[in-house]
């Protein structure tokens, strides 16, 4: 079925009470988005359950893993969930297998940024009442906001005056960055649901609530923009104020899913100015300027590009920072190529 956010996170807060839905679909540019509900459904299901990562080129070359993964039990008798990330059209037979398997039992959380919404994946999880489907968007100025003040509304904390949009600007409307930093101004203030906190310019002020991001910001413009020399010297400043390179490359990601989507729509004939209407207000210039340089090969390859150096930087015995600059300056070099 089809689903909207509010009622997506309903429908994952009581996944205990409500097993009938074996496949929640997050699909649309805003990855982070997506990615910030799927971090929802692992904290629902409690800090002991098993969360089983698939690889869709697995699912692929061996559909039926997914039905057979939903319908097993943790070896620690704990609760268990599957999350695929990177998911496309070569999920749908796992899917299907899924959703006519004669039981289930673990749900499946599966984040598909380059799925659009008449893909036969999203068809498929919106005619079956076994599955939600919802689509994520880049959020505008105000809807950011919006996203903001809920987010603070479910930590106990109460925006005031133009705290919300402040927020949402330092975390240049990127929702887990926000969820993020507002738990931790949950915890400055000791604010939990049932006591609320008010969050006000003076208590942003006192714990330095920049929250980092404009720097972070300043140096993914530099990478899709071309200017490799700028790029080392914002990577300079984040490495010494602490950054760690797994948001900076999440957030790489994001802007580079954006401008997929908005360079297929384009070449499809759509009006530029059309398709920048959705851009957050911050990154139109720079998203003006790389959709004048970037192809859509070029920006495929470097999404690609930057997954792998997420997933180096994230296992064990790595070169850390090392990789997740070399992955960003080699985009920032690839734009400069295209530039010419």
């Amino acid at each position: 079925m089809k689903a909207n956010l509010n009622q997506l996170t309903r429908a994952i807060d009581a996944v205990a009470t409500n097993p009938d839905i074996r496949l929640y679909l997050l699909h649309g540019p805003d990855e982070a988005g997506a990615r910030d509900v799927a971090a929802r459904l692992g904290r629902i299901m409690g800090p002991d359950a098993e969360r089983v990562d698939l690889e869709p080129g697995a699912l692929k070359s061996n559909p039926g893993r997914l039905a057979d993964e939903a319908a097993s039990m943790s070896l620690f008798g704990t609760a268990r969930y599957i999350r695929i990330a990177g998911a496309g059209e070569d999920c749908v037979e796992a899917c299907t297998l899924l959703l006519s398997a004669e039981r289930a039992g673990n749900p499946v959380v599966m984040i598909a940024p380059s799925v659009k919404g008449s893909s036969a994946l999203v068809k498929l999880a919106t005619a079956s009442p076994r599955a939600m489907a919802c689509v994520f968007y880049v959020p505008e100025a105000g809807e950011a906001d919006k996203i903001a003040a809920s987010i603070a509304r479910e930590q106990g904390l109460r925006t005031t005056g133009g705290t919300a949009a402040r927020i949402a600007l330092a975390a240049g409307g990127d929702r887990a960055v926000m969820t993020r930093e507002l738990e931790k101004i949950a915890l400055y203030l000791d604010a939990a649901p049932e006591r609320p906190r008010e969050v006000d310019d003076a208590t942003l002020d006192a714990i330095g609530a920049d929250l980092g991001d404009s720097e972070i910001s300043r140096a993914i413009d530099a990478a899709v923009d071309g200017g490799p020399d700028r790029l080392a010297d914002e990577l300079s400043r984040l490495g010494v104020a602490g950054v760690s390179p797994i948001p900076l490359l999440r957030q790489l990601v994001r802007r580079l899913m954006t401008l997929a989507e908005l360079r297929a729509e384009i070449d499809g004939g759509a009006s530029a100015n059309a398709v920048m209407e959705r851009v957050f207000f911050r990154e139109r210039a720079t998203t003006a300027r790389a959709l004048q340089i970037w192809s859509a090969p070029k920006i495929s390859e470097a999404i690609n590009r930057v997954r792998r150096a997420e997933r180096a930087t994230m296992a064990t015995g790595n070169a850390g920072a090392v990789l997740a600059d070399s992955a960003m300056v080699a985009v920032a070099r690839m734009a400069a190529r295209q530039r010419g």
